[in-house]
């Protein structure tokens, strides 16, 4: 790839108070809220002719949930990528060495993990992805380690609510 790919990360919608959830982790659904939150945001995106070549997702329910709303609105399909779960600076550049032949990848995952990444591959700095917040941010190549922070949305600029 010659031109830079773009990475977007978005955080899963909410899902609810953990302390409060009774089951396994991995199966905690997104909420009545984070359902709705996430439909608005996938509109908004849509409105906007957002364009991606792949989406991938972490297999957790309340991150497949979101990656499926926000996918079906976009029409496009979304691939599940346990590396996603816990996702680092090595992780990613894998993905992205998988994917070396797209322009533009979601990523939809969890904290602190997303965060901490995109701090790391931009070289540092205080990265915080809200629930269904969205970064995005560029590498010269699905080789680099290193990009730069194009911009990070705090979701509710994508919700008129």
């Amino acid at each position: 790839m010659d031109l830079a790919m773009k990475v977007f990360f978005l955080r899963h919608g909410d899902a609810g108070d953990p302390e409060k959830w009774k089951g396994d982790d991995a199966e905690r659904p997104l909420s009545a809220e984070g359902r709705e939150r996430t439909t608005l945001e996938a509109r908004a995106l849509a409105a906007m002719r957002f364009k991606l070549d792949v989406m991938l997702t972490s297999p957790l329910l309340r991150a497949r949930q979101t990656a499926m709303i926000v996918a079906e609105t976009l029409n496009l399909g979304v691939n599940d990528d346990e590396r996603i779960v816990d996702i680092d600076a090595r992780k990613l550049q894998d993905i992205l060495k998988d994917h070396r032949d797209v322009d533009a990848i979601m990523l939809v995952g969890h904290e602190p993990s997303m965060s901490e990444t995109i701090s790391r591959v931009i070289g540092g700095g205080e990265i915080e992805l809200k629930k269904g917040g969205l970064a995005c941010f560029e590498v010269s190549d699905s080789d680099s380690s290193r990009g730069r922070l194009l911009w990070l949305l705090p979701p509710k600029l994508l919700v008129d609510k």
